[in-house]
């Protein structure tokens, strides 16, 4: 094998091994969500909070107290995804509900899902915070160059330790991989047009009837 050849097999061996690198690194962002659910379930570290919407208390506001909260936001590789919020902290009474804005902005001409993925810090903090509205519930669908805005409401309970007077809840961007056959999305559409328009039709025909006095036994036999 002359120099030329060897030189040629080098950069094919190159070229698979940093295919395969990439390719990994890619699945790799797709598992980094369910791997940190287990990380942090087995750990109890990193204040990982609850994704299930909580209801709201109503007690006394405490506003003998001011609790600092801080929101960070951070991108992840795999989402060409921009998360920004209204503002970066605010000063919130125990007991007191509030609300703020965070914007997702798909910066790709492509769709993609992605996923909010919580973390509270102190750690101590994480029984004491209620969510009762959040994106990070479930994932988010952006068509290409789409921008989303969405609140998060919560409330702080009132038997937050006394030695606690910052709280920073820090969010993650994560890709969510997703797989839709054409064919059953367009089957599922028409489906729903035509339940709509059976819907509709059958709605019409039954203001009709209830508004002329000669179809009131009509209508009632229609209902």
């Amino acid at each position: 094998m002359d120099d030329q050849e060897q030189a040629s097999v080098g950069v094919r061996r190159t070229v698979i091994r940093t295919v395969a690198v990439l390719v990994g690194m890619f699945g790799f962002a797709f598992a980094l969500v369910p791997l940190y659910d287990v990380f942090c379930q087995i750990t109890g570290i990193n204040g990982k909070v609850d994704a299930t919407a909580q209801s709201i208390v109503h007690e006394e506001v405490d506003e003998s107290r001011y609790i600092n909260v801080q929101f960070i936001t951070r991108g992840s590789p795999g989402l060409p995804w921009q998360m920004s919020v209204e503002m970066r902290q605010m000063s919130v009474h125990p007991g007191q509900m509030a609300e703020v804005d965070f914007t997702f902005t798909n910066n790709s001409p492509s769709e993609s899902w992605g996923r909010a993925v919580p973390s509270v810090s102190p750690s101590t903090a994480t029984t004491h915070l209620r969510k009762i509205s959040c994106f990070c519930f479930q994932e988010q669908h952006l068509q290409g160059d789409e921008r989303l805005t969405i609140p998060l409401v919560f409330q702080l309970s009132r038997d937050l330790p006394t030695d606690i007077n910052t709280i920073t809840l820090v969010y993650t961007l994560y890709p969510v991989e997703h797989t839709i056959q054409s064919a059953s999305l367009d089957n599922m559409l028409n489906h729903s047009s035509k339940n709509s328009s059976k819907n509709s039709t059958k709605s019409d025909l039954q203001i009709y009837l209830k508004n002329d006095p000669k179809n009131n036994k009509a209508a009632g036999e229609a209902i």
